[in-house]
């Protein structure tokens, strides 16, 4: 059967550098750090005392009180995040088909804060069970999509994706195939996650896997840097309408950009660490070149996954190298997470939001907070290091990979 072809027409973002797409897009363009000192609770006892939190954001600004209180705040980003990209793609639900039209979302772990609160407040109790009557919706991750879909009453496909930081991408190329296959003729997509909370930066504490740099919070996520001691946890989401080409063109659309392929792989060797080689790395990016039906030199841009973790930076670098050869070297390479922080399963989504406008502006957002090379990692390489560059982005490739070895990688093209 010929495939459909997949546009970009609407997005959404809810980030640590800003609350809506074009704050968002301006943050990274001028190199701002959202990483601060928590206030979401007490850190001072934790080993990791700063975050990437939202700003500023006020859930009843955009729903009702009484709804908002029914939503955990993962949930919350989704449909503020989701509704923003409607508008944004100038999509009249009323005229559609919502029929045709899904939400598949992604999320590493949904309800973290609704989770841990009932927890806490039954330990506090005398023993007798008294949980809020919405715990159990409010905390299963696909609440998200259900919430967007009632929203708005879109009755396609509706469901989350889980994968770890993989989520939101594998999100996108479910949706992405269900356009192309004919079965949906638009799609909201993307992911959200609300992890700053004593259990998820416990947690990661645990596993030793964030920067405890507390003396300088706005550096601490330094991605490629010789430095560098791990991820800072951010928190947020961000939306992205898929949709048929020609459905769009007949509605008289703007189009960011096609989505051109996906890839995705396992690297089938341990739950938290990377495979030293990249393999994983590799073959997903391959597999997306390869679904894509373009060649390794046809990549202008890669956002890579780049958590600023001491392991995982270098596997990604060899696994670049290695798929893209001599091209490599005219690459430019960026980790927009030195900025926003890791969004675990809402980090595909955001730096797909990141990748498209590099696409549509032709601007590749930095790797901010490089101050030392790294003897490991090639120096030649173009990391766009600590400012924004010009330069025509024909097409983007956005990493994201999660613990328990899932890869993933999505490609996005100006429309041709």
């Amino acid at each position: 059967m010929e495939l459909r072809r997949v546009v970009v027409t609407g997005l959404g973002a809810l980030t640590p550098v800003g609350n809506t797409l074009q704050e968002y897009w301006d943050g990274l363009v001028s190199g701002r750090s959202g990483a601060v000192p928590i206030t979401k609770f007490d850190a001072e006892k934790f080993k990791t005392r700063f975050a990437c939190e939202v700003k500023g954001f006020d859930p009843t600004a955009f729903i009702d009180r009484k709804e908002a209180r029914k939503m955990d705040p993962f949930s919350q980003y989704a449909v503020v995040t989701a509704d923003e990209a409607i508008r944004d793609s100038g999509l009249e639900l009323e005229k559609e088909d919502r029929d045709q039209i899904g939400v598949i979302w992604g999320s590493g772990i949904g309800g973290l804060q609704t989770f841990q609160d009932e927890c806490f407040n039954f330990a506090k109790g005398d023993g007798t069970p008294r949980f809020n009557p919405f715990f159990i919706p409010k905390m299963i991750a696909d609440s998200a999509s259900g919430l967007i879909s009632m929203r708005h009453g879109l009755r396609g496909p509706s469901y989350v994706t889980v994968s770890a930081c993989a989520s939101s991408n594998n999100s996108m190329i479910d949706a992405f195939n269900y356009i192309r296959l004919g079965m949906c003729t638009a799609v909201v997509t993307g992911g959200s996650e609300a992890a700053i909370n004593e259990a998820g930066v416990g947690g990661f504490n645990a596993l030793h896997a964030m920067s405890t740099r507390n003396d300088d919070p706005a550096t601490a996520s330094r991605p490629y840097d010789l430095d560098r001691d791990g991820f800072v946890l951010g928190e947020g989401g961000a939306a992205i309408i898929l949709e048929d080409l020609e459905h769009a063109r007949a509605r008289g659309a703007r189009i960011y950009c096609e989505v051109i392929g996906g890839g995705m792989s396992s690297d089938a060797y341990h739950i938290t660490a990377p495979h030293p080689e990249g393999e994983g790395a590799f073959l997903c990016m391959r597999n997306a070149l390869k679904d894509a039906g373009v060649g390794p030199e046809e990549i202008d841009y890669i956002n890579t996954h780049g958590t600023s973790t001491p392991i995982g930076d270098p596997q990604e670098v060899k696994a670049i190298q290695r798929l893209f050869g001599e091209h490599a070297y005219g690459l430019n390479i960026s980790s927009t997470k030195s900025m926003t922080g890791h969004l675990l399963g809402a980090a595909g989504a955001i730096e797909a939001v990141a990748s498209i406008m590099a696409v549509h502006h032709d601007t590749v957002p930095p790797t901010i907070n490089h101050f030392t090379d790294d003897p490991e990692i090639d120096p030649k390489l173009n990391f766009t290091f600590n400012s924004a560059q010009k330069r025509t982005v024909n097409a983007a490739l956005s990493n994201t990979f999660g613990f328990g070895g899932h890869n993933t990688s999505v490609i996005f093209r100006k429309l041709r």
